[in-house]
């Protein structure tokens, strides 16, 4: 195996183990602001980093897509909660 091979086999190595780090509540505030949400909409639980939660009532394709798009490009799993908007009666 030539050296530029080796190096190039370890740098793809490392960044497909990239470990997931907690956002700040400012950094997931900016993505759900980014793509058309409401602050709150997207956050993290610090139990386990690697899951970025959308919650949202009916959040649309555009709205998920751009959350996807984020979190895979931080290396986490996006996982989307539909919330129910109605009342009991």
């Amino acid at each position: 195996m030539s050296r530029a091979a080796f190096i190039t086999a370890i740098l793809l190595l490392t960044c497909a183990c990239a470990t997931a780090q907690l956002h700040t509540e400012d950094q997931l505030n900016s993505v759900a602001q980014s793509c058309g949400l409401s602050l709150g909409d997207v956050m993290q639980d610090d139990s386990e980093k690697r899951l970025l939660f959308l919650m949202k009532s009916a959040p649309s394709a555009e709205e998920r897509a751009c959350v996807y798009h984020w979190a895979h490009r931080n290396h986490l799993h996006l996982v989307i909660i539909n919330i129910a908007n109605g009342s009991a009666s």
